[in-house]
């Protein structure tokens, strides 16, 4: 059997490797703090900041929701056991994933920090090579052309 039908990955890394961004930006704002502030106007950017963190949340407790009610597994170091194509997953093959970078640069705007959204662009290249590359061979082993069909009309990201 391939070893991609039994499950993805052996460790959730995604939460890990965004916790570790923000830290990142965090310990890199404090200690070498040489990129430029992003507060010209300080209430838009806790508007913008504020209007990230709601869809953020929106958009990762729907697309928990729409998993459990296919009865799969939200976790990301489990196999799925059904292919979700609806709710979120109609716009983004990822959308926790989104979530998580929407509220990195989220951080970003309500901080004035510049390196969160150095750490969001990180977090989402690093976890496009380490997690989502390995969960889409997971899933196309486990549903094969429905799995390709999904992916032709469905975007990584957005």
């Amino acid at each position: 059997m391939n070893a991609y039908r039994l499950k993805p990955l052996s460790f959730p890394w995604p939460p890990v490797l965004y916790g570790l961004a923000i830290l990142f930006a965090l310990l890199a704002e404090r200690f070498i703090g040489i990129l430029p502030s992003v507060m010209p106007n300080g209430y838009l950017f806790y508007a913008i900041g504020g209007l990230l963190v709601a869809v953020a949340l929106f958009l990762d407790l729907w697309a928990i929701k729409t998993l459990v009610e296919y009865h799969t597994t939200v976790l990301p170091h489990r196999g799925a056991l059904r292919l979700v194509t609806s709710g979120p997953f109609r716009y983004s093959r990822n959308p926790i994933y989104l979530g998580y970078t929407l509220i990195t640069l989220a951080i970003g705007f309500l901080t004035g920090s510049a390196w969160f959204f150095v750490a969001a662009l990180g977090a989402a290249i690093v976890t496009t090579f380490i997690a989502i590359r390995k969960e889409e061979m997971h899933l196309l082993a486990r549903f094969g052309i429905d799995f390709e069909q999904y992916c032709q009309r469905t975007r990584r990201w957005l």
